[in-house]
């Protein structure tokens, strides 16, 4: 399986969803900002690494779901979490690919010149990423699923 991107679901997104996202953005690099103002950039550094338009892409894309569902008459809010929960996982996934990133460009900065560390920060978040992707992927995070039945409970009457 290939990582894809669907540029044509971009044209299903609203402009007040785009807005939400922007928004919910800028308030985490505010939030990032205040914190590095006041307990320095290493600590205001670390909050970088959350994915900020997590929360709203979240709640969007389970609405987007419901809303899909609800088209052909179902109800799609069951399918609307697991669709929330895998895009919880890629953003997982992404900020361990980012912490990556982080560390290498700190631990290397002052040995490498800038352009040679971007390059290898990023290769380590693209590999760092992809393995963790395949990962999962291929079932290696996955609980196993338990195969017990439900205990049905009899009552003599």
């Amino acid at each position: 399986m290939f990582v894809e991107a669907k540029l044509s679901a971009l044209k299903g997104i609203r402009p007040h969803e785009w807005a939400i996202r922007f928004l919910f953005g800028g308030a985490v690099c505010v939030v990032a900002g205040l914190i590095s103002k006041r307990f320095g950039p290493a600590v205001g550094g670390l909050f970088l690494a959350f994915p900020a338009i997590f929360p709203a892409s979240a709640s969007l894309v389970e609405a987007h779901e419901r809303k899909h569902k609800a088209r052909v008459g179902i109800d799609g809010t069951r399918r609307g979490r697991v669709v929330a929960g895998v895009d919880a996982a890629g953003a997982s996934i992404s900020c361990v690919g980012l912490a990556g990133f982080a560390l290498v460009f700190w631990l290397c900065l002052v040995r490498v010149p800038a352009v040679g560390v971007f390059i290898l920060a990023t290769l380590t978040w693209l590999i760092l990423s992809g393995v963790l992707w395949w990962m999962r992927k291929s079932r290696i995070f996955r609980p196993a699923r338990s195969r017990r039945r439900p205990i049905h409970v009899f009552r003599a009457s």
